[in-house]
């Protein structure tokens, strides 16, 4: 069994992963391209270190995500969680889908600049979101 986190904002992908106002969480079998469950949960606030702990307890093992900065890629790889970056799109089901087909397509580039983070979510430079 494997469970995706995918942040979002307003009922779509969320490219701002700090900015994120809900994660849908889709929980598929392995070795099929089926989601046995999606459930919507709200995150806590936003903090340093406060997401990978929390996704890792609802049981998260990857993350599609736009970008992030790649101290927080490897805060989530403590955790156990893959993140896969420089996904784009507004449907997350959409985006499952491809990602189980393997036709997902992701650029792979972690975020190195901050000047469109300027969202009062977090410090710039803080390597979360």
């Amino acid at each position: 069994m494997t469970t995706l986190a995918i942040p979002m904002r307003d009922g779509r992908f969320c490219e701002h992963f700090g900015g994120a106002e809900a994660f849908a969480l889709y929980t598929t079998e392995d070795g099929t391209n089926s989601v046995d469950e999606r459930r919507t949960m709200s995150p806590p606030e936003h903090g340093r270190g406060v997401y990978p702990m929390w996704l890792r307890q609802l049981g998260a093992q990857v993350i599609l995500a736009a970008g992030m900065g790649p101290r927080a890629v490897g805060i989530f790889a403590q955790h156990g969680i893959e993140v896969v970056l420089g996904v784009r799109g507004e449907d997350p089901d959409l985006m499952v889908e491809r990602y189980l087909e393997g036709t997902l397509k992701a650029t792979g580039e972690a975020c190195h600049e901050h000047g469109f983070h300027d969202c009062g979510h977090h410090e710039p430079g803080d390597g979360i979101g």
